[in-house]
């Protein structure tokens, strides 16, 4: 079974960046696409963005686009999400998930394996 690993998550003020890891633990990502998606207290998970493991294409929420980049390493081991521009707004728990059905649709119940979350707390 496949296992998500994040790590990168923290403290950071507002303005600043964070860059975030999803690591493939035992193989490589052999999915149609692996996500980012993120939890705030009493809030619901929210997608923030995914790449599409065939031709790269990569997709954002409305909240991400213009300061968030999701990528994924050649080797499918590993997909990163730079966070630039950061606001109060996106503190929350990050989390890695992987998808198997070939449908662009990224709502989370879709996803199949989730990583167990890294903390981005950003202060004002």
């Amino acid at each position: 079974q496949a296992q998500l690993v994040e790590s990168g998550g923290g403290l950071v003020q507002a303005g600043g960046s964070l860059r975030l890891s999803c690591a493939f633990s035992g193989g490589t990502f052999s999915s149609y696409a692996t996500g980012w998606f993120r939890q705030a207290p009493g809030k619901e998970r929210d997608f923030v963005a995914a790449i599409r493991w065939s031709g790269g294409r990569t997709y954002y929420a409305d909240s991400a686009k213009g300061r968030f980049t999701i990528s994924g390493d050649n080797a499918k081991t590993t997909v990163t999400l730079q966070m630039n521009n950061l606001k109060p707004e996106d503190t929350a728990v990050y989390y890695c998930a992987d998808k198997k059905d070939p449908i662009p649709s990224w709502r989370a119940s879709e996803f199949d394996y989730w990583g167990q979350g890294t903390q981005v707390t950003v202060s004002s």
